[in-house]
């Protein structure tokens, strides 16, 4: 193939993040992707039956709205997406649910004696959401914008990601429901990051809400896709890198792969230090996946559950906390918290009439091969008698499965990386510009580099502005949003 300005490996969202925000800036731009289509996490395809579609990874997408790239790509006008009135909910025995309407008020007055408590620990943070929103995408190793909500997000965090956690609290749904977003982290709680992770989500979800794109993941993907298409860029699927002598000539090149693939593929172009830095970055524990075709909604005990697209199906913040500490002690829980999302009551549009689809996924050790089917069956059925019997098809993926299935999730790790504040902070390596590698003209740019793992673009926005200043003397930001 002609040479080109600037080569993308992998065109998962950062990747494509990055393309875009490269050929908006007047260059030539061509992204690899191994596979046959696009969209690394971000896919949505036919799981178990014929027109229905699942979504592969990602699929509720709470940073859709908020994310400075997605803000200024003005994505919201390119997609369709659907709000539910309740982000998250969480079932506890007997009937009984915490239910996180993205109305702070109606939340709290569900809550009983603690809902005053839930108001005076987020809403503070709601009022500023805008900031934390920057603070969670921002760059790293530099002054914050806003030092005050800073330090009212620190507090929070050092509060509900320690021993203090329960101090605020007298019952059980409101410390549930906060132990369910915080463990989206794949860590076990209570802990500086995954306190950090759940209070930014939870911020979110009272705030814009968390959005489900029509259609499925893929819609956002699609987006991104045509609108570097529009502005001359290439897509090359079925095309596996592995080695930098297989590409063509190009000033740039950004990975949108991991740390260890860039490793291998960039070879002695990188310096030896460098080179072992990156080996020396540590993956985090795994999911194990499972989707449903349903004929029927799933038959929650709490019929508000049903609209919620989005569920913490993991018990009391006890049950959660002993599930997490057993994948962190590399077991398999036996009572595991189930991460659940039904887009169908909202996007009809996913299965045709009278089917429904039910995505589930289950924390599991590292390099998992258990089927953890009858497990995240068992404990919807505890919440959803007769669940079971809307079952009409499933596909089930072990975490070595979802490796295989994207090579960038290794051993299953869907944020590219354990989440610590250390490998936060130092993602793949400490410093001001981490998307930078030490071999002049190579960048990285998956969510092994800041801010870290969900479907926000920032890696790649950040890689490619960075990489714009290097190489072209490019210091604007082009315009990213429709003409």
């Amino acid at each position: 193939m002609d040479d080109c300005d600037a080569i993308v490996v992998g065109a998962g969202p950062n990747g494509l993040a990055a393309a875009v925000v490269l050929a908006r800036a007047g260059l030539s731009v061509r992204v690899y992707e191994r596979e046959s289509t696009i969209g690394g996490g971000a896919r949505t395809e036919e799981l178990t039956l014929p027109g229905v579609l699942h979504d592969v990874c990602s699929a509720v997408h709470p940073q859709a709205l908020s994310s400075a790239f997605f803000r200024a790509f003005e994505l919201d006008k390119r997609v369709d997406f659907v709000i539910p009135e309740i982000s998250y909910a969480n079932p506890l025995d007997n009937g009984r649910s915490g239910i996180a309407w993205r109305d702070l008020d109606r939340t709290a007055d569900g809550l009983g004696v603690d809902g005053a408590a839930w108001k005076s620990l987020l809403r503070p943070l709601v009022e500023r959401a805008d900031e934390v929103a920057q603070f969670a995408g921002s760059q790293v190793l530099q002054l914050p914008r806003h030092p005050l909500t800073l330090a009212i997000l620190g507090l929070r965090i050092l509060e509900q990601g320690t021993r203090g956690w329960d101090v605020r609290f007298r019952e059980d749904l409101a410390p549930a429901m906060l132990t369910g977003v915080n463990a989206h982290a794949i860590r076990p709680v209570p802990s500086l990051a995954t306190a950090a992770a759940g209070l930014v989500l939870a911020t979110a979800g009272h705030a814009r809400g968390w959005p489900i794109p029509i259609g499925g993941s893929q819609s956002i993907v699609n987006a991104l896709a045509a609108d570097l298409l529009a502005h001359g860029g290439e897509i090359v699927t079925h095309t596996e890198v592995t080695s930098l002598a297989e590409l063509p000539k190009a000033k740039v090149v950004l990975f949108d792969l991991t740390p260890r693939a860039l490793a291998r593929i960039a070879g002695d172009r990188l310096p030896a230090r460098y080179r072992r830095a990156l080996e020396r970055f540590r993956y985090g524990n795994a999911v194990a996946k499972v989707d449903f075709a349903l004929s029927a909604p799933v038959p929650w005990t709490d019929p508000r559950l049903a609209e919620a697209a989005t569920l913490h199906v993991g018990g009391t913040r006890e049950e959660v906390e002993i599930s997490e500490a057993d994948v962190a002690a590399g077991r398999h829980p036996a009572d595991p918290y189930v991460l659940v999302s039904q887009p169908t009551p909202f996007d009809p549009s996913r299965a045709p009439k009278g089917t429904h689809v039910l995505w589930t996924y289950t924390h599991v050790p590292r390099g998992s091969t258990e089927d953890r089917s009858e497990a995240i069956m068992s404990k919807i059925e505890r919440y959803a008698p007769g669940f079971r019997d809307t079952i009409i098809a499933s596909s089930s993926r072990t975490a070595l499965e979802v490796e295989r299935h994207n090579p960038n999730y290794i051993g299953g790790d869907i944020a590219g990386g354990d989440v610590t504040i250390a490998q936060l902070l130092a993602r793949p390596v400490l410093s001001p510009t981490p998307w930078r590698t030490a071999a002049r003209g190579i960048y990285l740019c998956s969510s092994s580099t800041p801010p870290g793992p969900a479907v926000h673009g920032l890696g790649g926005y950040y890689a490619a502005m960075t990489a714009l200043r290097d190489e072209f003397g490019v210091t604007r930001r082009p315009y990213l949003g429709l003409a």
